[in-house]
């Protein structure tokens, strides 16, 4: 039994859900988001509350039961209160600005990187050491932050690079005379 998918997802004030089929929409101040889920489980909305079934007992549909309600939660949580990563630059000389759509980041290399920032998530530059990247979309929030990350990652020895603000680097101590 899916422990996750026995909890009734609660919309909150301001916030809507419809199911057509397998799809359901929540609307709310943010935004509009939409989740497909499998024929395993049955979505049902109650006012100001969404429950998740599964339609049989089989592997896939307890899987699938768990996984659903934690989409429609997250669904809820982007429209109401959206998803945040924040990102710090450490390094000699490292740092970011923004210019129109463009992230510029002087990562050590001989040119400027230059990230385009995709539709439906808001990047800033709060300092220049200082990235946050926002939306209503868990999945490219956090996909969006990865790949500004993968251009330096932080290193063991310095620490130089880019991490998550929470991120704890391993440091190790280096050679010896």
């Amino acid at each position: 039994m899916s422990r996750i998918g026995k909890k009734v997802v609660d919309l909150g004030t301001g916030v809507s859900a419809s199911v057509s089929g397998q799809t359901i929409e929540v609307t709310g101040p943010k935004g509009v988001r939409t989740f497909k889920a499998t024929d395993d489980v049955t979505i049902t909305v109650d006012g100001q509350s969404v429950s998740v079934e599964p339609r049989g007992k089989s592997k896939r549909a307890r899987q699938q039961w768990g996984m659903t309600r934690t989409m429609v939660a997250n669904l809820a949580t982007g429209v109401t209160v959206g998803f945040k990563k924040q990102l710090e630059i450490n390094g000699v000389g490292y740092r970011a600005t923004m210019q129109g759509n463009i992230l510029k980041l002087a990562l050590g290399y001989s040119h400027d990187v230059n990230f385009e920032v995709p539709e439906g998530v808001t990047v800033t530059a709060v300092k220049p050491t200082e990235i946050t990247v926002e939306g209503i979309d868990q999945q490219l929030v956090g996909q969006v932050a990865a790949n500004i990350r993968a251009w330096r990652k932080p290193e063991p020895y310095k620490g130089k690079g880019i991490k998550y603000k929470d991120e704890y680097i391993f440091r190790k101590e280096g050679k010896k005379k």
